[in-house]
């Protein structure tokens, strides 16, 4: 599986539904059409729309923006759309993990967990199958082989109750290519709705380097936490035998909304060709966010957009996206 910093051949996202945000849909949509009309600037982006929608969207969203009528249920593509595997003569793949809603969480899931096989027939790209549960959001991967998660993910019996560790293991390396997995304790406090997916909280940035979720509050009930995850990355290596370079976000901000708190993960970040898309909100910690993450990627453009409402639905841009790698010739 390529890292996502490798080139893309377009970004996939799905328009938003309706049982994900409530009264606050039109806000969300216009908040995923920000999204999507920042990597239209850097890259092809297919939008996924329920059959009979895309006309009246368009008003929103780029020109450029190409729109395919897909059934599914669920707007979050990072968890259910496909992950493209390319070989060392640069054809592809695309793995079709189960999906089963974040532990059969939210019902109906049936037509979303259908789509990413009609996404791959669609691109011309062939599809494998696996048995095994898995999101997108659950994994960050270097390219080389390295596939950081957390425990609090990957070994909830609500995924692949039949399942061990090593047998995990096992169908990583055998589908995505990977030699090493680094298991990190658990996510952020709040991410009750996907047990803890990494995305929130870790993400590589190149081999043998990641951006690290943050926390100096001892209050914080993620600040055992993220410890915790900093003294797992600290005791890793890499499959190339490195130790891993950190740069460390500042903590996660919050704020009230409709009966809630809401915040800005700013590691849920999307990368796409020549540059990266973060997540804010408007908060104090939102440019010191911004300087690490433009260290962490020195040769790509840093663009801002407001999260708010994606995290009020308990995800960030990076869960709205899925990378499909480029194929052709290798270099």
């Amino acid at each position: 599986m390529p890292a996502e910093w490798e080139p893309h051949e377009r970004t996939l996202m799905a328009w938003p539904v309706h049982h994900s945000w409530g009264d606050h849909l039109d806000r969300a949509r216009r908040a995923y059409a920000d999204v999507a009309n920042a990597i239209i600037d850097f890259e092809p982006l297919t939008m996924l729309v329920k059959p009979g929608v895309g006309v009246g969207e368009r008003r929103l969203l780029s020109s450029g923006i190409d729109l395919v009528e897909i059934p599914y249920e669920s707007a979050w593509q990072r968890d259910s759309g496909p992950l493209v595997v390319v070989d060392d003569q640069g054809s592809r793949r695309g793995i079709d993990f189960r999906f089963n809603a974040w532990g059969e969480r939210y019902l109906p899931y049936e037509q979303t967990a259908a789509a990413a096989g009609a996404i791959l027939s669609h691109l011309g790209i062939e599809r494998v199958p696996s048995s095994m549960v898995l999101e997108g959001g659950s994994i960050t991967v270097d390219g080389e082989g390295t596939l950081i998660t957390t425990e609090q993910c990957l070994l909830n019996p609500n995924r692949n109750k039949e399942l061990t560790r090593g047998d995990i293991e096992l169908e990583l390396g055998e589908k995505l290519g990977i030699k090493k997995v680094i298991w990190l304790p658990v996510g952020i406090a709040a991410d009750f709705a996907t047990d803890g997916h990494v995305d929130a909280v870790c993400t590589f940035v190149a081999p043998g380097v990641v951006l690290l979720q943050g926390c100096t509050d001892p209050h914080d009930p993620d600040f055992e936490r993220m410890a915790a995850n900093r003294v797992a990355l600290d005791s890793q290596t890499d499959s190339s035998g490195r130790s891993l370079q950190v740069f460390e976000l500042p903590d996660l901000p919050s704020e009230p909304f409709d009966r809630t708190d809401i915040g800005v993960a700013y590691a849920n970040l999307v990368l796409v060709n020549g540059a990266v898309i973060v997540g804010v909100g408007g908060y104090p910690t939102d440019d010191e966010a911004m300087e690490v993450i433009g260290e962490a990627f020195p040769r790509r453009a840093v663009v801002g957009v407001d999260a708010r409402i994606i995290s009020y639905a308990g995800g960030g841009p990076h869960c709205t996206t899925m990378q499909i790698p480029a194929g052709g010739p290798t270099q």
